[in-house]
């Protein structure tokens, strides 16, 4: 019986990319010593909440994912960052092959919020893993499934989702906004000869705090 096993090598920025994205390194090792003639790989991408500690800041910036960290004990949950199918070539014994992971500024997306929020240290990731072998055996092919239990895990830098995201948007990040509201900032920009969106929302945070109560 064929035995797989999946693990992480590295990962980084993609390069050359029409839009932001991160590069995993897998290493995918066959461990009966049969040849895989193939094998279409389905793989889904979750971030492990759990599995680290937060900082001050970190813990405000998450607050609209997971509400209050008095609540953390029962919303602080996995989420789904992405799921991607990959063909993987002919290999005896291992070979090492690239996942591209695409990357979204859209902060209506929950995995996109928790990257955004997170600055420094690591990113818990589980890869979950499925899909179809075609191995050869007794001068032929056999089709075997990858087994549903078949997993890794990887600490991610967080440096390198921001490092992705600079590649295009340097210092920057999206909101989306309804149309209604945009006319009323540019209508606001222009009563106040404001020049760039960013000026237009600090002027009226300012605002919004001197109003607040000392």
């Amino acid at each position: 019986m064929t035995m797989l096993a999946i693990s992480v090598l590295g990962a980084q920025p993609s390069p050359q990319t029409a839009s932001p994205g991160i590069t995993f390194r897998l290493r995918v090792e066959e461990l009966s010593g049969a040849r895989i003639h193939s094998m279409t790989l389905r793989c889904q991408v979750q971030i492990s909440a759990r599995c680290r500690r937060y900082a001050k800041d970190e813990q405000s910036r998450l607050y609209e994912l997971f509400g209050d960290v008095s609540q953390w004990e029962r919303t602080l949950r996995t989420v789904t960052w992405s799921q991607s199918t990959l063909v993987v070539p002919s290999f005896d014994h291992r070979i090492d092959i690239d996942l591209s992971v695409p990357c979204t500024y859209d902060l209506q997306v929950a995995a996109a919020k928790y990257l955004h929020a997170i600055r420094d240290r690591h990113v818990p990731l589980t890869f979950l893993f499925s899909g179809m072998m075609f191995r050869v055996a007794d001068g032929g092919l056999r089709i075997e499934p990858v087994p549903w239990d078949l997993e890794t895990t990887y600490q991610m830098r967080a440096s390198i989702w921001h490092a992705s995201m600079d590649q295009f948007f340097p210092g920057r990040g999206w909101l989306m906004l309804r149309r209604d509201t945009i006319d009323r900032l540019q209508a606001f920009r222009g009563q106040h000869a404001v020049v760039s969106w960013d000026e237009a929302i600090d002027l009226l945070l300012q605002d919004l705090a001197a109003e607040e109560p000392a």
